[in-house]
């Protein structure tokens, strides 16, 4: 039995509204504690605390209510809390919320029993280092991505694995992604599909100049270090596709693997090769 659980809803989806509404009432007739993003404190009645009022590790568990922008910000949020994330498909993908709503109670009922499993997804941290301080840090679960603004001519990333020189890229930009993130934006650069568990970090160029760079991938236990070159100017660095920072000249972006990764509750109708088949449509014609 669970005393405290979490909630994080798609914005302005009444789907995820209603469907927050009702297991709130869930949860409460099992007598557990319920907390709220923000937003969804705002949209539903009662006196509840907000995920920001309350200590996110002492959370049992965190259900996400939405598509998977919703899941990575929530990831984002529970950082290295080790709080399992149940996450409900209400978006339109769904690579990480993979479970329906018409699933979500029985899914329930094996959580509370105990008989359920959770799998371990690798984060990165992401460091930018500008005259030799460092100007922020972010945690992503999908991918960091380097890209050049609407304008800008082809950006020259230098990049090393670890104290090893590996290239300058020439491109359009580079996505630096966790096998979790290996089905998002990697893949349609024409990355690699990348089983969850494996101990990667994958590089992929986006539109390069030389034909020769392909996407590659590097030990987990690597630290990948860009360098914007002096030619280069309005190169924008963003985080799982939703937090963003502006980079100039000479400035640093350091990329490694998180100290602690986050537990996503398995959904116990589905193995990782259905989803694939399903949202890939692999095998149709």
């Amino acid at each position: 039995m669970i005393k405290k659980a979490g909630i994080v809803a798609k914005r302005n989806k009444k789907e995820a509204i209603e469907a927050s509404r009702n297991l709130i009432t869930w949860f409460q007739a099992r007598g557990v504690e319920v907390v709220l993003d923000e937003e969804l404190k705002k949209s539903v009645s009662g006196k509840y605390k907000s995920l920001s009022e309350v200590d996110i590790s002492q959370l049992e568990l965190l259900v996400v209510l939405g598509g998977d922008g919703t899941l990575l910000s929530a990831a984002r949020l529970i950082g290295n809390g080790n709080v399992p994330i149940l996450g409900v498909n209400l978006g339109g993908m769904g690579f990480l919320t993979a479970l329906s709503l018409n699933e979500l109670y029985q899914v329930l009922e094996k959580f509370f029993s105990g008989s359920y499993e959770t799998e371990k997804r690798m984060m990165l941290i992401s460091t930018i280092i500008r005259n030799d301080a460092i100007l922020a840090e972010y945690l992503v679960l999908n991918d960091v991505v380097l890209t050049k603004s609407a304008i800008a001519r082809v950006i020259d990333l230098e990049t090393n694995i670890d104290d090893y020189y590996l290239t300058s890229f020439k491109a359009d930009g580079l996505i630096i992604s966790t096998p979790t993130g290996s089905t998002a934006y990697s893949m349609s650069a024409g990355g690699p599909i990348v089983f969850p568990s494996l101990h990667a970090i994958i590089l992929t160029p986006i539109c390069s100049h030389t034909l020769t760079n392909r996407p590659i991938l590097v030990p987990d236990s690597s630290e990948i270090t860009v360098k914007i070159s002096a030619e280069s100017e309005d190169v924008f660095l963003t985080f799982d596709g939703q937090v963003g920072q502006s980079l100039g000249a000479g400035d640093l972006v350091k990329i490694k693997k998180a100290d602690h990764p986050i537990q996503l509750v398995k959904s116990p109708f589905k193995d990782y090769f259905e989803v694939l088949r399903t949202k890939l449509r692999w095998g149709e014609r």
